[in-house]
């Protein structure tokens, strides 16, 4: 049977809000065709990666459901995810393997594509040397310091994020982490490159240069635990290039949503840099940006 009009309604990728007894948290749904009757698809949370869904079911009304195992989330039972279509919007209610039920709402995600390529204007220095200026502490404890000229967490904590938003941009910063460290950095607060000791093993998604659970590195490049790791990022819209000590790891990829820990799914707004403190040290330092006019 081919695929019914609701069905391709639903096909595409969607920015989700759901609701928790925190806060509002960011997930984000593709939904694809595969063949020439079964939907499939990815899911992202407001932590974890983005995780493969085997079936999106779909009922003659209009309403979706589908289930993932439990992975990130505490319970024992699969995170279920049921919706409707309301007009351009899906809204609904997941449950999760604890058995919280909490409700959601999406819209589709938009493409971000540019009309032309980008005219850069003038570097920002993020990071003055000195002090925390323009910078803030969120989601944690304050942990992170300025010495030397150094910024530096000394302990799993808190995020560091931007106060300015940028859109498109040119991103320097080199980085440095003890054995086993573990960071990222989170382009617009919502897409994060890895920052990792990883081991220089056959490249993965979830490894040092990734894009967090998307997109995979052609290759592990570190300066090793303890040593000056140079990171060199370009993105526009959702064209992401990383290179790392001046090897260029992923080449004008397409970011498909965001990736786990975002700030949030408003993904055609601007938004801050973060650095993510809560897995440990980490030191950064050099932090320029070069903003699209």
């Amino acid at each position: 049977m081919p695929f019914s009009k609701k069905q391709r309604a639903v096909v595409g990728c969607w920015d989700l809000v759901v609701r928790t007894p925190e806060g509002e948290r960011p997930a984000w749904l593709e939904v694809r065709a595969s063949g020439h009757r079964t939907l499939v698809g990815q899911f992202v949370g407001w932590h974890g990666s983005a995780r493969p869904v085997a079936r999106v079911d779909m009922d003659d009304d209009g309403r979706v459901r589908f289930a993932i195992p439990p992975q990130w989330e505490p319970g024992p039972d699969d995170l279920v995810v049921e919706g409707r279509l309301e007009g351009e919007r899906l809204v609904g209610a997941l449950t999760t393997p604890d058995g919280t039920r909490l409700d959601w709402a999406g819209v589709h995600a938009p493409s971000l594509r540019r009309p032309a390529a980008p005219v850069w204007g003038t570097p920002i220095q993020l990071f003055n040397g000195v002090d925390l200026e323009g910078w803030r502490v969120i989601q944690g404890d304050a942990t992170w310091h300025v010495a030397a000229g150094v910024l530096r967490n000394v302990a799993a904590g808190g995020n560091l994020m931007t106060d300015r938003r940028f859109d498109d941009f040119q991103l320097h910063l080199e980085v440095s982490y003890p054995p086993g460290g573990n960071s990222g950095v989170y382009l617009r607060g919502r897409y994060e490159v890895q920052v990792l000791d990883s081991p220089v093993v056959e490249p993965d998604p979830h490894l040092q240069g990734a894009i967090y659970g998307f997109l995979t590195p052609n290759q592990i490049v570190s300066s090793g635990p303890g040593e000056w790791t140079t990171f060199d990022i370009t993105l526009v819209g959702r064209l992401v290039t990383v290179r790392v000590n001046g090897t260029t790891v992923i080449s004008e990829q397409i970011i498909p949503g965001i990736t786990g820990g975002a700030l949030d799914s408003d993904e055609g707004a601007p938004g801050p840099l973060m650095l993510q403190g809560d897995h440990g040290p980490v030191e950064y330092r050099n932090i320029v940006l070069i903003p699209a006019l």
